[in-house]
């Protein structure tokens, strides 16, 4: 099975390079399609995102090895990187046991030709050792390398946040992340979870910064019967932030204009209590069902899903007629390296001046449409303060009918209000120990 595993994992990483997939959506197909064990699940994990969170650095630490080598086949490389990273970062294999795995998959996948030179450079590598990352004189292509983030978004971040911040920001991202969950408070209380999930074998403990919110130490949340129930749904601690901005209330008529799957739609009608309405929008229409699965799931009626584009949601609903409504914009995905390690490698500059045109297009869509002294909230999943703050600037710049509603320090938990600055909150993955987020919040005036 161990092999099995391995080849799985190249398997993978070869389609996720190949094909621009999404790393998670492609493994978890991968582990259910296999019916893996829990153990063996783990070790695909590892092995996957591992390999992909430290791609820049693996590269140079084979160049040395492999510089002489005009061709290298995509899947060979991605055996070699894969090899080097259990070398490296894994201390319960043994290098020979890594060595003859990887000699055999060569075999198998390509000719004695190919075996043999990934034998040769993993012996050469068990025998020098990798060069050292010290060695490098430049601190910001020492920090790309060392952490695997591309060059060019380590300037960036050096220019929004200065080194020492986006240091952290980097080393945080290459850290393995933890499983959260949300309590769905709307039908029970934390500590019956607690105690249901330690039945099942799955070891929470409770979140230091949300109050609804649980991590766990060991298992998998999705395979627990709390989860079936509806008593709980995955989501990361700063994306449960959201809710707490937006702050709806019973009976009220809420837009989610960028719903899908659901995590804040579902928040939001749990808070509401089953009350009120929430329209939930996506443009996909498999993403729609996605978001009515959740609320299903979940016991909620208050949710109504729509396949529709957001962009021309103006000419959909009546103006002034949401008491709130939410954009979670389309983002680079920047702030969630951790679960999408893959994204560092796809997005460009050119992605980001894209985004930042249709996050501001869905915000000017989505004002008229909410009432005299309503809110509208804007977030992302990204620390890029050009799709962040600059979005912000500039709405409210084109939109004198709101204001910056700096109430959302007394709605947000004690331990989010040192991040709170006015009407918005930036979360960077340090701060937490998880996703990178933001949030702005806004009040058309009366």
């Amino acid at each position: 099975m161990i092999k099995k595993v391995r080849e799985a994992a190249l398997d993978i990483l070869e389609f996720v390079e190949k094909n621009g997939a999404y790393s998670n959506l492609v493994l978890n197909n991968t582990i259910n399609k296999n019916k893996y064990s829990s153990m063996d699940a783990a070790l695909l994990t590892e092995l996957c995102y591992g390999t992909l969170q430290r791609q820049i650095t693996l590269d140079f630490f084979l160049n040395p090895f492999i510089k002489k080598q005009k061709r290298i086949d995509s899947w060979v490389r991605q055996l070699l990187r894969l090899s080097v990273y259990q070398m490296v970062y894994l201390d319960k294999i043994p290098d020979h046991a890594i060595i003859n795995e990887a000699v055999q998959i060569a075999k198998k996948r390509g000719n004695k030709g190919i075996s043999g030179f990934v034998n040769g450079v993993l012996r050469s590598i068990q025998r020098e050792g990798v060069p050292p990352l010290a060695a490098i004189q430049d601190s910001i292509e020492r920090l790309s390398i060392e952490t695997s983030h591309p060059k060019w978004l380590v300037e960036r971040w050096v220019q929004q946040y200065g080194f020492e911040k986006t240091k952290q920001m980097c080393e945080e991202n290459v850290r393995p992340a933890k499983q959260t969950a949300r309590i769905n408070e709307w039908k029970t209380n934390i500590d019956y979870v607690i105690e249901s999930l330690g039945k099942e074998g799955i070891s929470v403990e409770k979140s230091s910064s949300i109050p609804v919110a649980v991590k766990a130490d060991k298992g998998n949340f999705v395979h627990s019967l709390a989860f079936q129930n509806g008593l709980l749904t995955i989501q990361d601690e700063s994306s449960m932030i959201v809710a707490y901005v937006v702050a709806p209330e019973k009976g009220e008529k809420i837009l989610d204009a960028c719903a899908a799957p659901g995590g804040k739609t579902t928040h939001m009608a749990e808070r509401m209590e089953n009350t009120g309405e929430i329209i939930a929008l996506d443009l996909h229409e498999h993403k729609v069902k996605l978001i009515n699965q959740n609320a299903a799931r979940l016991g909620l009626t208050n949710i109504r899903a729509k396949q529709t584009d957001s962009r021309q949601m103006g000419t959909h609903f009546e103006k002034e007629s949401f008491d709130r409504i939410l954009v979670d914009a389309p983002c680079s995905g920047f702030g969630v390296l951790k679960r999408k390690p893959d994204v560092k490698y796809t997005k460009t500059e050119k992605d980001i001046k894209n985004l930042t045109k249709l996050q501001l297009e869905l915000l000017n869509q989505a004002a008229p449409l909410v009432k005299p002294g309503g809110i509208l909230v804007y977030s992302t999943c990204t620390v890029d303060q050009d799709e962040n703050q600059s979005v912000t600037e500039k709405f409210l710049a084109e939109h004198p009918d709101f204001a910056g509603d700096e109430t959302i320090y007394e709605r947000v938990p004690q331990a989010i209000r040192p991040f709170v600055h006015h009407h918005e909150i930036e979360i960077l993955p340090q701060y937490l120990k998880s996703d990178g987020f933001y949030i702005a919040c806004f009040q058309k005036k009366v």
